[in-house]
């Protein structure tokens, strides 16, 4: 395999890991995402005023609690891959109402990618 088919597959890859945290999000269900994500990973980002920072169960938490987004829609903005690790970043539309932009770190372990952090941002007036 070449070094440009590998990372083809390494970029589908890591758009099904999105498709699976999105899921999540149109769902409600904090169960359909936790695929996605590394059992360590953590969140960051302001919701407000508010930091929220921390272990990811605190986004499993508000997703339950908020309920289905059946109108969320993505779009993979960037990913950027070397080798074991990644970059990427999704921009998010009708999240609960609101817009965000959501940056990830991602880990090839065991073959598989994984979330290991998110960073967001709620974009003003959501």
């Amino acid at each position: 395999m070449t070094t440009a088919s590998a990372q083809s597959g390494d970029r589908e890859a890591i758009a099904r890991v999105f498709e699976t945290y999105i899921s999540g999000g149109i769902s409600g269900k904090s169960d359909d995402m936790r695929p996605a994500f590394h059992p360590t990973a953590t969140i960051h980002g302001y919701l407000r005023p508010d930091l929220i920072a921390g272990p990811i169960q605190g986004l499993f938490d508000w997703i339950d609690e908020n309920g289905p987004s059946s109108e969320l829609t993505y779009e993979i903005a960037n990913i950027d891959i070397f080798e074991t690790v990644a970059t990427a970043r999704l921009e998010c539309q009708n999240w609960g109402g609101h817009g965000f932009t959501d940056m990830f770190t991602l880990l090839k372990t065991d073959g598989e990618w994984k979330i290991v952090s998110k960073i967001f941002y709620l974009h003003p007036g959501d």
